[in-house]
């Protein structure tokens, strides 16, 4: 690949983080909501909170809220997005293969077909301390089907 079409290709994974950033659609809390989780950044401020409705065993509806960069919020609007309809477990090994792919370096093209968006966020393992703000969401909701399993 070219500069130019590296150049191309960044401009396109920022208008997808940036889309992201802004939808709505996974905004806000899922009510009745039944697994729930909460966690910030203390370096950068970043705080996202997770309601997800669970109904025999599937995310049913999975929403976020909080405040933060674009690299966050837009990783957490995919996640919401890329979980909904899935098992608890299938919620594991989505999170399982996203944290791969930012702390060991696990190939864009070795992502599960559901998490096709994140692979905009490749850009972002080059930069260590925006690493966390991708994983907070997931991170967040690792915690919460642990608590929940408890």
């Amino acid at each position: 690949m070219t500069l130019e079409g590296d150049a191309e290709l960044q401009d396109l994974y920022r208008d997808v983080l940036i889309d992201y950033f802004r939808s709505t659609a996974h905004k806000g809390v899922a009510e009745p909501a039944n697994l729930r989780g909460r966690g910030a950044n203390p370096i950068c401020g970043d705080e996202v909170e997770l309601t997800a409705a669970v109904e025999d065993g599937r995310l049913s509806k999975v929403r976020f809220s909080g405040h933060g960069c674009v690299i966050s919020q837009a990783s957490s609007a995919m996640m919401a997005e890329a979980l909904e309809g899935k098992t608890l477990e299938e919620a594991r090994k989505l999170a399982g293969a996203f944290k791969a792919f930012m702390l060991e370096g696990a190939p864009a093209a070795a992502l599960p077909e559901e998490l096709d968006e994140v692979r905009s966020l490749d850009g972002v393992r080059r930069f260590p301390v925006r690493i966390k703000c991708s994983l907070l969401a997931w991170n967040v909701l690792i915690q919460a089907l642990e608590e929940r399993q408890s």
